[in-house]
């Protein structure tokens, strides 16, 4: 089962889902998909998908599906690699009104250099890196602690 998720702030991925939707339609994906679709004005024709999801609901997907295929989110990255799963990052950019900037290529490309998961930026080869993780499945895990509460301890310290 594959879970893509794309964010909930105002910024459409209509790229990401219309290809999605383009393999589903072909029978180059074959695996059940759901989607967290946010603000994308594109609205899929050939896998299950919610505008916005819960807390629960998102955490109950993220455990229930084999393969996440993200926007580059740190949050939801993050939050899947600690669940041990095989991601598909996919960041939005600023050229195709994604984002503001391109901030997430930086975070989705720094925890593909420690080989945590997959990076593509190129939709046109998602399909690829479909297969690839599925043949040569990331062994490596996230396991690094949290330092936001050590942050705001330095920072109140400091006051």
């Amino acid at each position: 089962m594959i879970f893509v998720c794309v964010g909930s702030r105002e910024y459409q991925f209509d790229r990401l889902l219309k290809e999605i939707d383009r393999l589903v339609k072909n029978n180059e994906i074959e695996d059940e998909i759901f989607a967290q679709i946010g603000q994308s004005t594109y609205k899929p024709e050939h896998y299950t998908y919610k505008e916005f999801l819960s807390v629960g609901e998102f955490k109950s997907w993220q455990e229930k599906a084999d393969l996440i295929i993200s926007h580059g989110g740190t949050g939801a990255l993050i939050g899947a690699l600690k669940l041990g799963k095989q991601v598909i990052a996919v960041p939005r950019l600023e050229k195709y009104g994604e984002h503001i900037d391109d901030h997430q290529t930086e975070v989705a490309g720094m925890l593909a250099e420690e080989n945590y998961l997959v990076y593509e930026s190129e939709i046109k080869n998602l399909k690829k890196a479909i297969d690839n993780i599925k043949k040569n499945p990331i062994k490596n895990r996230y396991d690094k602690p949290s330092q936001v509460i050590h942050i705001i301890q330095d920072f109140i310290n400091q006051s």
